[in-house]
C-alpha cells in the first residue's frame, strides 16, 4: 500500500513539473492542459471532438474505477495546494461534507452551459492556477486566498467548494476501489486523520468519506498498524435509491439552480458585452461575443506569446486580449490557438491565421510623416501610397497584427478591433 503513495507522488512531480514547463513556454508535450476537467467540459460544450469526448469520458471513467485521482495527480492547483500543505505541516481536523458545494457547482456549470463563462472562471481551479501564474493582481489576490484556506482548513477548496471537486465527488463516493479502514486493526489513534489533507477521514467512527477524498494516500503511508487500505469496494448489499427528506432538498435545489444559472448565462454574456468596447482578439476568437463568454482567463496563451502582445483579464477587458502598445502579433506563429484548452480560441493552421482579420490599421494623417516604413514592413502588403501622399490601408488585405503600429516612428498609426473576426480570401 505505501508504494501507490510513492506511485502518486511521483505521477503528481511529474506532472507539476511539466506544468510548470507549460506555463513558462518551455515545453508543451501531449496538449497536457487538455486534461483539465473544466476546460474540457466547455470544450466539449462548444465544439465536440472525438479526441475531446475521448479525454473526458476516460477521466469520468478513471474516477469511476479509482475516485478522485484527478485531484491528486492532474490539478495543478491541487498540487499548489499540497506544496503549500507540506509548508505548513498543520494536523488537520476531519470535516463533514458540506451541501453548500452543490449549490455553487450548480450555480457554476449552469452559467457555463447556458453560454457564460463569467462565474465558472472566478471558481475553476484551473483557471485559478492560471490566475496565479499571472502574476498580476488578480493572480496575487487568488494566491492570497488560497494560502488563506490551506492555512486554516487545509484542502477545504477542494473538499467543500470546487465545482470540479464536487462533480468528482459524487462519482467517486461510488468508486470501483476506495481508501477503507480495518476496524478490527485500526486503534482509532488519528494519525491518519491529522494528515489527511480534506479532513475525510474519521478516526473515531473508522470511516473514510470517499467522495471528498482525493486519494492522495498519505494516510496509508502513516498508519503504524497498517489498518488502512486502498481495495475494490465490494458493498455488503445492493445499492438502492431511497434519498431522504434533506438529500431530496439539496438535490431539488441544486437542480433548480442549474436551472436558474443556465437561462441566467444568456442575460450575464449580454451584460458583459455592453460593459465593454471592441477588443483585438487573438486569431481563432471568432467573435467578441463567443471570446468573452468562453475565456477561461486560464493566461496559458498570455505566458506563451512569443512577443508577449497577449495580455491578462484587466478592469476594462474581463478577459484575455491584445495590446500592440509595446510589440505586435507575429506573423509566423500561431501557438495561442493552438494551445488553447477550454475552445474559446478555435484550432487553426498558420496560413488560415494569416488570413484572419482580427483587426484593421488606421493612420492618422495629421501626425503621419509619409516615411513609408509601415508600406516597407507589412508582411502581407496591406498599405500602399499610390495615388496619395500618406498611405492608405487596404482594408482587403490588412489582418490587423500590429506590425505597422509598432514600426511607425510617430505613432500615426493605430489599430482597432473587429467585433466579429472575418477570413479574407487571400
Amino acid at each position: 500500500m505505501k508504494k501507490l503513495h510513492i506511485l502518486r507522488i511521483t505521477l503528481a512531480a511529474i506532472i507539476g513539473l511539466l506544468t510548470i514547463l507549460c506555463f513558462a513556454g518551455l515545453f508543451y508535450p501531449f496538449h497536457i492542459m487538455d486534461l483539465q476537467l473544466g476546460a474540457l467540459i466547455q470544450k466539449n460544450w462548444l465544439e465536440l471532438t472525438l479526441a475531446s469526448a475521448f479525454l473526458l469520458a476516460g477521466i469520468i471513467l478513471a474516477t469511476f474505477i479509482f475516485g478522485r485521482i484527478y485531484c491528486s495527480i492532474l490539478c495543478p492547483l491541487g498540487l499548489l495546494q499540497e506544496l503549500l500543505m507540506l509548508v505548513f505541516k498543520r494536523s488537520l481536523t476531519p470535516k463533514r461534507s458540506r451541501c453548500w458545494k452543490y449549490l455553487i457547482a450548480s450555480v457554476a456549470f449552469g452559467t457555463l452551459l447556458g453560454g457564460s463563462a463569467l462565474i465558472f472562471r472566478q471558481l475553476d481551479p484551473y483557471s485559478f492556477f492560471g490566475s496565479v501564474i499571472g502574476a498580476n493582481i488578480l493572480g496575487i489576490a487568488t494566491l492570497l486566498i488560497i494560502v488563506a484556506l490551506v492555512w486554516l482548513w487545509g484542502r477545504i477548496f477542494c473538499s467543500n467548494i470546487c465545482p470540479i471537486g464536487a462533480l468528482l465527488g459524487l462519482i467517486s463516493k461510488h468508486s470501483l476501489f476506495q481508501v477503507q479502514i480495518d476496524k478490527e486493526k485500526c486503534i482509532s489513534c488519528g494519525a491518519c486523520s491529522r494528515k489527511c489533507p480534506t479532513g475525510s477521514i474519521f478516526f473515531k467512527d473508522k470511516n473514510v468519506d470517499n467522495e471528498t477524498c482525493i486519494k492522495c494516500f498519505n494516510c496509508l503511508n502513516t498508519c503504524p498498524r497498517n489498518a488502512i487500505n486502498y481495495n475494490k469496494h465490494a458493498p455488503k448489499e445492493k445499492i438502492k435509491f431511497s434519498p431522504n427528506r434533506r438529500q431530496l432538498l439539496i438535490g431539488g435545489s441544486a437542480l433548480a439552480l442549474f436551472v436558474l444559472a443556465a437561462k441566467s448565462g444568456i442575460k450575464f454574456g449580454e451584460k458583459t458585452l455592453q460593459s465593454i468596447k471592441a477588443a483585438i482578439l487573438p486569431a481563432g476568437a471568432k467573435n467578441l461575443d463567443h471570446f468573452a463568454n468562453t475565456c477561461l482567463n486560464c493566461n496559458l496563451c498570455v505566458q506563451n506569446c512569443p512577443h508577449q502582445v497577449i495580455k491578462p483579464a484587466n478592469k476594462e477587458y474581463p478577459f484575455v486580449h491584445l495590446d500592440y502598445s509595446e510589440n505586435f502579433c507575429s506573423y509566423k506563429c500561431h501557438k495561442c490557438s493552438d494551445i488553447c484548452p477550454s475552445g474559446a480560441l478555435q484550432k487553426m493552421t498558420l496560413e488560415l491565421k494569416r488570413k484572419t482579420q482580427i483587426g484593421i490599421a488606421q493612420i492618422n494623417p495629421d501626425q503621419c510623416v509619409k516615411c513609408g516604413l509601415c508600406i516597407m514592413k507589412c508582411p502581407r502588403e496591406a498599405l500602399t501610397r499610390e495615388g496619395h501622399t500618406v498611405p492608405q490601408v487596404l482594408t482587403d488585405k490588412c489582418i490587423g497584427c500590429g506590425l505597422c503600429q509598432n514600426t511607425c516612428p510617430v505613432k500615426a498609426i493605430t489599430i482597432e478591433g473587429l467585433s466579429k473576426q472575418i477570413l479574407l480570401e487571400k
